[in-house]
């Protein structure tokens, strides 16, 4: 009885503790980048632990910032919007090794600007 009891522990225990399940802790913090295409800066954004984003991107061509906000899902997707008044879209995934990348977009200023992003947690 002792030897099947220790074996269905045992069983349970790596059951229970998968290192592949990701959490949205992996993600919580600070993430910073840069982002190219119709328009190219820097853009940081605060992960928090209910999975909301918020920061903002800056314009090295027009020396203007815009917001991002979002929510980022346990695997790391992130679904946001940018600008000021959100006018475009920021997406993309985190990664648990630190490393994201994904799409934007804006509608404003005129005309519609667009490209890819890549950062890091820091």
């Amino acid at each position: 009885m002792k030897k099947l009891f220790l074996l269905l522990l045992t069983a349970f225990l790596f059951i229970g503790c998968s290192s592949d399940d990701d959490t949205i802790y992996d993600y919580v913090g600070t993430w910073s980048g840069t982002y190219e295409g119709g328009d190219k800066g820097v853009w940081n954004f605060v992960v928090d632990k209910t999975g909301k984003v918020s920061g903002t991107m800056h314009s090295d061509v027009n020396s203007e910032n815009y917001n991002i906000s979002g929510n980022l899902s346990n695997s790391g997707d992130l679904v946001g919007t940018v600008g000021l008044p959100s006018k475009g879209e920021f997406k993309g995934k985190l990664n648990p090794d630190k490393k994201g990348n994904g799409s934007w977009s804006n509608a404003l200023p005129t005309p519609a600007q667009y490209g890819t992003w890549k950062g890091e947690k820091k």
